[in-house]
């Protein structure tokens, strides 16, 4: 544990996760009122909404968690761990170059721009949504629980050791 120097509070994540999910649910509904009905005011907001967001506090996410989540981790001593937060790493690069291609398009709906291919654009919504969402998953299913139990320990054994000098 000594790659861990502070304890790191993890509701910003988890709320950036539940915010996460609610723009993918958008951008599900987003490309299925684009297919149906085209692009209307309706969808040029929820598409720069949707661009913002991704854009700006998701990657922020990922730089969070590539500096405060899986450094301990993969430093943990437990190869299956490691792993785990290996491919969540890979993970975040395959989601960054996803999103280089979705990001133009949702801009040029935003926009009222008719450039974009929508077969194209419906592809690069589904692949985004499936690798975020198995992505979300695997970090809230495993390493968010054990990056969490590792803290707790941090804390504990910090704890202790205050306790221990106090009473000397």
């Amino acid at each position: 544990m000594s790659a861990v120097s502070s304890p790191f509070n993890f509701d910003a994540l988890d709320e950036c996760h539940q915010q996460i999910q609610q723009h993918l649910a958008e951008l599900s509904s987003l490309a299925q009122q684009i297919d149906a009905d085209g692009v209307n005011a309706k969808s040029q907001q929820m598409a720069a909404d949707i661009e913002t967001f991704f854009s700006g506090t998701s990657r922020q996410h990922h730089q969070e968690e590539e500096k405060n989540v899986f450094p301990g981790l993969l430093a943990s001593g437990d190869a299956d761990l490691a792993a785990a937060v290996r491919s969540l790493q890979q993970d975040h690069g395959w989601i960054e170059e996803n999103w280089l291609e979705l990001a133009p398009q949702l801009r040029a709906i935003a926009l009222g721009n008719s450039w974009y291919d929508a077969a194209e654009f419906q592809h690069g919504v589904q692949v985004f949504l499936e690798l975020v969402g198995d992505h979300i998953a695997l970090e809230e299913s495993l390493i968010y629980p054990e990056s969490k139990a590792r803290w707790a320990q941090v804390l504990a054994s910090r704890a202790a050791r205050s306790q221990q000098a106090s009473a000397t």
